[in-house]
């Protein structure tokens, strides 16, 4: 898997997942700081990517993702974003 890859695909499961868990009024984001750790690599077969919100405030979400390599189990990566909750 190539780096920046993985990086992007778990920027876009949490990008969808702060569309998805909106506070009340909120209409967009911005992604105040995004930050991932290579730990391993795969060669080939696939990876997984699960996203999962971390903290779900008013103001900010935190998400992070871990990609992991299917055939291996083991974890290849963790990804960390922050995002700031717009409002009208």
């Amino acid at each position: 898997m190539l780096a920046g890859v993985g990086l992007t695909l778990a920027d876009l499961l949490c990008a969808y997942g702060v569309s998805t868990a909106w506070p009340d009024g909120a209409k967009n984001f911005t992604t105040a700081e995004v930050k991932c750790n290579f730990v391993g690599t795969a060669l080939e077969g696939e990876v997984e990517i699960v996203a999962s919100l971390i903290h779900g405030g008013r103001t900010t979400q935190l998400w992070d993702a871990e990609i992991t390599s299917v055939s291996s189990g083991r974890r290849m990566a963790l990804f960390r974003a922050t995002q700031i909750i717009l409002y009208p």
